[in-house]
């Protein structure tokens, strides 16, 4: 099992530029592992992670309800975001400059095969990153994500979760608010979820956090939650 990531920063970079570079990847470790099985070969399959931050846009699962977009195509460009409905689970939600996401291409047959678990364990790479600022983070029960304050009246999502997945490949992931603009979530209903608040690490900080290091936190935790290692 081949247990390497290869990494790519890909700094500020346009969502559907982005997505067609995850389907590329995503298709590349499909006709591996379908090349292994109808010519009884063992290629070993590729793994990556993106790292990336989006100019404004609002996405929408295929799951999701477009009722959730507050805003007309107008209003959109006035507020200089583009919206795309995707092949990813969940509702709609925002991505934009100050949100750290990162997006795992993997081949769960090279880690463990059990989307549920990889989800969890997605959450626990977030949970234990939070956990070095001080933060007290967890889950909501059946809402994918991590939050702070869960069961209480001041319940908040820092971070949201989407992901695709066939033949036990992945693709998109998470998008944690760092020192993001959450003005923009005031034109969605955030996860088709109307009555929780969202939040950044910023604000629960009182301070700009450095979003270099921040990654470094991320990497490390994935690589020990996953038994990984980037490339």
């Amino acid at each position: 099992m081949n247990k390497k990531l290869h990494l790519q920063e890909l700094g500020l970079r346009d969502y559907k530029e982005t997505w067609d570079l995850q389907e590329d990847l995503f298709q590349e470790i499909l006709d591996t592992k379908i090349k292994n099985r109808r010519e009884e070969t063992s290629i070993n399959t590729q793994n990556h992670f993106l790292f990336v931050e989006h100019p404004h846009v609002y996405t929408l699962g295929k799951n999701g309800d477009i009722k959730n977009l507050l805003l007309s195509e107008d209003q959109l460009k006035e507020k200089n975001a583009s919206f795309y409905p995707i092949n990813r689970g969940g509702d709609i939600t925002y991505h934009g400059p100050g949100q750290i996401i990162g997006y795992p291409i993997l081949d769960l047959e090279n880690f463990f095969t059990d989307i549920h678990r990889y989800l969890r364990t997605l959450e626990e790479v977030i949970i234990l990153t939070l956990k070095d600022y001080g933060l007290k983070p967890e889950r909501s029960e059946g809402e994918t994500g991590v939050w702070l304050d869960v069961g209480t009246p001041f319940a908040r999502k820092i971070c949201a979760m989407g992901v695709r997945a066939s033949r036990w490949v992945t693709m998109h992931g998470f998008a944690l608010n760092v020192n993001t603009d959450l003005g923009y979530f005031d034109h969605i209903v955030p996860c088709g979820i109307k009555d929780k608040a969202v939040t950044s690490l910023q604000v629960e900080l009182g301070h700009k956090v450095n979003e270099n290091e921040l990654k470094t936190k991320i990497k490390a935790n994935f690589e020990k939650l996953f038994e990984a290692k980037f490339v």
